[in-house]
């Protein structure tokens, strides 16, 4: 049989037909795989071949033949079952291309495959998917970027389709993997190394579309993933690119940066996370914020998380705020700057979260918080995170556990002021519970803090109480101060540190300022018309009139006594008379007014008698007193007791200007060295005010009554100047039963006359105690130890002693069964109960 005759395609003579055919055939062989003895005959070939040839032209830069594409595309929606067929021999067409680095050709046939696939969506599709993916490994392993690129924006084409029949045996380990590694493109010509980054980010879009609504697919969600993708992610988002790249043709989406492109990727991959999936998505960000030290810098840190916050469900927030409080444990003797850093986040994490809820861990959050407060505090001042680990490298700077302190004291205000006014409540009561009480708990530092450390972490949970506090407004005023809230927080406002003293009054007036009054009472001045301040007066609730019954006179008793604490400066007297003011206007009714009208002429008493204090907390009282008084006068709004307040404040101006507020409660005081006896028209009189009252139907009774505050042993326990002091009620105990007082004195008759006595010398007996306490400690700290060891044997002598004494009264020997008794010259001995023998009747 001859051989068939083909045109004369290469222009040669006829006797070199022999070697034309062979070059014929080598060009066949260029487009097609052989397949047998028939493999080069086209007429042979199988139908699908030589429609996929056929959209192949000669020159690759004449682009994809549209009219055979299409009669591909209608064959391959005609026959399904070829469409793997032909995905099978478009793979070996693209392989032999990319082998032969034809790749006009391998654009080819990707953009065939593309409008096969955006066609073709039957149950057959599945084994097409697998020839496609084949090809887009083929390109992403190849070294040239436009390939990489080309394999990318394929995929994601096909990571936009969506499948009628789920898949149970693909796989894109290697897609994660390899996008993860274009991510981190070091590539040397900058525009080419920015076009490979955002294909690799876009391709892992893709995966993410791809494989989350996909339960037959493995678990994008899994550590092994989100290991990789989410460090890829954040390392674009923090690289700063250059706004003047090299403009391409595009779309949009091709023009916008690595850093935005980044960022729509993030919050559509966190977007989709739910509930079991969160902490999978937030530990990666963590691990990679630790492993390349960006807590420090805090404003990459910090951006990282508002993307998360705002990205993820709302009902998740607290799931990223229960990993940050357990990261910063984590990190707990780690740098202060690290620290710090993550304190930072979760405060800007919880002003976000604001529209959600914390959850179930409200109480959990601020444990965690106050717990770094008092390791920070142990930290400043031991200088050492742990004496047992080997942290010796690192230094511990004062300046940054205070901005650590800081920190976390705003912190713990932001949280609060996410939380409904219960759940305030409840987090009030939980710090106030961690702060040491006085005559309740010993210390809270550690051991080796000692006293400071126990002083400090006070002065730092109270900052922290003032910052929940803030912005707090109650309607019922019982549910604001319970009981267990104000007695402890009362008994602090008698201690001596004198910051102490004024962080528990700013709480008082924050709790107690229910209209934003506060600001209007300082700074404290004589106001000729209150009327310019706009107070913002309501009338008196129920719940108001029964707070003021039950701790009213506790509330005026502490007030007092921190008049007379001589460490008190203009801040002190400043929020005391802001207090006074808020109760006025706020808890006020008729018997209150009468009250406080007592309490403000007992100070003014205490500061004209007690000659002991300094002078300028006499002088201080005087003007407070004062500056209260012209308040309450023009809010009774009675005449005669307003002229009366006039008349003595116009008197002080001439004769004692120093006992007004304008003189004293200001930064440059103007007081006398010494301060005589206060007395005449300068002085608010009693009798007088409550004539004038009376008249206007006050009780007259009451205000004839002078004020008198109760001392209690609970005030002498709170008197020390630290709640963490090696002597408190201990030393109170050996003090009373050392061997100087063993002879005790015998108990006096109580009369009327001695309850009087007792009344005056009232203020008199906590100076003398104060010093008796004083002297106690001065002992056991300067004294010898071999006279503390003879005084601690003398005293256990002392106490076995008594308990003799005690058991010699107390337990009487057993009667003798004969009933015998003592002849008059001495003891029967009694008989044992072993011995003793019973009648038969009491025997069993």
């Amino acid at each position: 049989m001859p051989l068939p005759s083909f045109p004369n395609f290469s222009g040669l003579p006829d006797f070199l037909g022999p070697r034309r055919l062979l070059l014929d055939c080598s060009t066949l062989l260029d487009h097609q795989v052989g397949g047998g003895v028939c493999g080069c005959c086209g007429a042979l070939r199988p139908r699908y071949k030589r429609l996929v040839d056929n959209i192949f032209p000669e020159d690759p830069e004449d682009g994809l033949v549209k009219a055979n594409m299409e009669k591909l595309t209608f064959y391959a929606l005609s026959a399904p079952e070829k469409l793997d067929r032909i995905g099978a021999y478009l793979s070996e067409r693209l392989s032999r291309d990319v082998a032969r680095h034809r790749y006009g050709y391998v654009c080819i046939a990707m953009e065939a495959l593309d409008q096969l696939l955006m066609a073709c969506h039957c149950q057959s599709i599945n084994l097409f998917v697998e020839s496609f993916l084949t090809m887009v490994r083929k390109l992403l392993e190849a070294d040239k970027p436009n390939l990489q690129i080309l394999g990318t924006n394929s995929f994601v084409k096909f990571a936009n389709i969506e499948e009628d029949t789920p898949s149970y045996h693909r796989s894109y380990d290697f897609f994660v993997s390899r996008f993860s590694e274009m991510c981190h493109s070091s590539y040397e010509d900058p525009d080419i190394r920015t076009k490979i980054r955002m294909a690799g980010i876009r391709g892992l879009q893709g995966v993410v579309r791809k494989t989350v609504n996909d339960e037959l697919q493995a678990n994008i969600w899994d550590p092994q993933h989100m290991d990789k993708i989410v460090p890829s992610l954040l390392f674009n988002l923090q690289q700063e690119e250059s706004a003047e790249r090299s403009p391409s043709p595009g779309t949009e989406k091709e023009k916008e940066s690595p850093v935005e492109l980044t960022e729509r990727c993030f919050r559509e991959l966190l977007g989709r996370a739910a509930y079991d999936n969160i902490k999978n998505a937030v530990k990666p960000v963590l691990m990679h914020l630790d492993n390349h030290s960006l807590w420090e810098g805090k404003t990459f840190a910090v951006r990282c998380f508002k993307i998360i916050m705002y990205s993820i469900q709302t009902q998740h927030s607290h799931l990223v705020i229960q990993q940050l409080l357990g990261h910063l444990d984590a990190n707990s003797k780690n740098s202060a700057r690290v620290r710090a850093g993550i304190v930072e986040v979760i405060s800007e994490a919880a002003v976000i979260e604001a529209s959600g809820s914390i959850g179930p861990t409200v109480l959990e959050v601020f444990n965690t918080l106050l717990k770094q407060l008092r390791l920070s505090v142990d930290y400043e001042l031991t200088g050492s995170y742990d004496s047992f680990a080997n942290m010796g490298s690192k230094v511990i700077t004062v300046h940054e556990e205070r901005q650590l302190q800081e920190s976390v004291i705003k912190t713990i205000g932001s949280f609060a002021n996410t939380l409904p006014t219960y759940q305030r409540s409840e987090v009030m009561l939980f710090i106030i519970g961690k702060i040491p009480v006085p005559g309740m708990y010993p210390s809270l530092g550690s051991a080796n803090t000692g006293v400071e450390g126990s002083r400090m972490i006070q002065i730092m949970l109270l900052k922290s109480l003032l910052q929940v506090t803030a912005g707090f407004q109650s309607t019922n005023i019982l549910t604001a101060l319970p009981t267990s809230f104000l007695d402890p927080l009362l008994s602090f406002t008698l201690m001596e540190d004198a910051e102490i003293r004024l962080l528990v009054l700013d709480i008082l007036v924050s709790i107690i300022d229910r209209h934003d009054n506060r600001h209007k009472f300082s700074p404290v001045r004589i106001i000729s018309d209150i009327s310019v301040l706009k107070l913002k007066v309501d009338k008196c609730s129920r719940q108001d009139n029964l707070f003021m019954k039950k701790h009213s006179h506790r509330l005026y008793r502490h007030i007092y006594l921190a008049c007379k604490e001589e460490s008190s400066v203009q801040r002190h007297f400043e929020s005391l008379h802001m207090l006074l003011g808020l109760i006025c206007v706020e808890l006020a009714n008729e018997e209150v007014v009468v009250d406080l009208i007592r309490l403000a002429l007992a100070l003014q008493d205490l500061a004209s008698t007690e000659e002991a204090l300094p002078v300028y907390t006499r002088c201080a009282i005087h003007a407070l007193s004062a500056a209260y008084l012209n308040l309450i006068s023009q809010l009774t709004t009675v005449p005669t007791f307003c002229q009366h307040v006039h008349e003595v404040i116009e008197s002080r101006k001439k004769i004692f200007p120093f006992l007004l507020p304008e003189d004293v409660l200001v930064e440059s005081f103007k007081i006398p060295e010494k301060l005589e006896t206060v007395e005449g028209e300068v002085l608010f009189l009693q009798s007088k005010i409550a004539e004038m009252l009376g008249g206007s139907g006050y009780n007259t009774e009451r205000l004839a009554t002078p004020y008198i505050p109760q001392i209690t042993d609970e005030d002498r326990l709170s008197k020390r100047k630290s709640i963490g002091d090696t002597v408190s009620l201990q030393l109170e105990m050996d003090s009373r039963n050392s061997p100087e007082k063993e002879q005790r004195s015998t108990a006096e008759q109580i009369t009327f006359e001695t309850l009087k006595q007792a009344i005056v010398d009232s203020v008199n007996v906590e100076e003398l105690e104060r010093e008796r306490r004083r002297q106690v400690v001065e002992r056991f700290q300067n004294a010898p130890f071999e006279e503390i060891a003879a005084h601690c044997g003398a005293r256990a002598s002392l106490l076995q002693n008594k308990l003799n004494q005690i058991f010699e009264i107390t337990i009487r020997p057993p009667p003798s069964p004969s009933g015998s008794v003592g002849n008059g010259h001495g003891r029967t001995r009694s008989i044992p109960v072993y011995e003793m023998n019973f009648p038969d009747l009491c025997v069993y």
